[in-house]
């Protein structure tokens, strides 16, 4: 059997405060347990990150980031579920490229810098010395002021979200291959939800093959986004957003669209369900 045309990429927070499971892995034991039941659910990729990019998260010192994911990243390799040719990835989930350097000397394979390189000049040197993957992700700001970047009380604003959002990650793609970086091993991620309104995450969903026409396999993360628990209790006639608990057919919903828009990987916390979604998609699209 052929190998599907789309990889899943699944969520291992080791923080206190992410929005949808903080404190649940916060414990090294307990993230490295949630990464085998990742990969039995049949994750391709294992995202570790330690510090929370929520909006309104507050930064976290290097020296804390390191103690967070440090004994997962080796829990997990240590364990053979991760890191061999035919088993799961690992990625870094991090901004700073002491982080991203003990990660990779650990055994990781991909940096997922949700700040595109603009966080830590050192970054990019770092990635085209290892050869590792990256994905580069747009965001205005950073995540404690992301909501509310140049739009006041509005939110955020743009003229063409869209060509807006296209145009940065071109922009940072030619800086990470300027500083040495492969382009074959570059992912593209437009951020839904990172500095964005409600209209602008169902805009960057509706057209997201203008993104995918830059060339590099475009990585989508709406799982549990909160903008999904609006869309679902609008649908129920409910007043209030429904609580992350409920959001899972949204994300499975906005997944299917993304892959029929182009995209190729998929950042979920919850990978058998969309897995399975994504199967039948791949069957009926052909």
């Amino acid at each position: 059997m052929s190998a599907p045309p789309y990889s899943l990429m699944g969520v291992v927070n080791v923080t206190p405060d992410s929005f949808s499971d903080g404190g649940l892995f916060f414990d090294a034991s307990a993230a490295v347990a949630h990464a085998f039941e990742l990969v039995g659910e049949g994750a391709d990729i294992l995202d570790v990150g330690g510090e929370s990019t929520r909006p309104g998260a507050q930064p976290v010192p290097v020296r804390e980031e390191l103690r967070r994911v440090l004994p997962v990243l080796e829990g997990i390799l240590a364990s053979g579920i991760a890191g061999g040719n035919a088993s799961p990835r690992v990625s870094i989930d991090t901004s700073k490229a002491v982080v991203a350097a003990a990660a990779l000397d650990a055994g990781a394979s991909l940096v997922n810098d949700v700040s595109a390189l603009r966080a830590d000049p050192e970054m990019a040197g770092l990635i085209a010395a290892s050869g590792c993957d990256c994905c580069l992700m747009h965001m205005r700001g950073e995540p404690r002021t992301m909501q509310s970047e140049t739009g006041g009380e509005g939110g955020p604003r743009y003229e063409d979200v869209v060509d807006d959002v296209r145009a940065f990650l071109q922009e940072r793609m030619e800086h990470a291959v300027r500083e040495g970086v492969r382009e074959e091993r570059i992912v593209l991620d437009p951020g839904i939800g990172f500095g964005k309104t409600f209209a602008h995450n169902l805009t960057l969903l509706r057209r997201l093959g203008e993104i995918v026409a830059l060339g590099r396999p475009v990585l989508v993360g709406t799982s549990r986004k909160a903008f999904l628990g609006r869309l679902i209790a609008d649908g129920a006639g409910e007043p209030e957003p429904v609580d992350v608990g409920r959001r899972l057919p949204g994300t499975i919903a906005t997944n299917v669209l993304a892959y029929e828009r182009g995209a190729s990987l998929f950042r979920v916390h919850d990978i058998a369900p969309v897995r399975a979604a994504l199967a039948v998609a791949a069957a009926t699209l052909g």
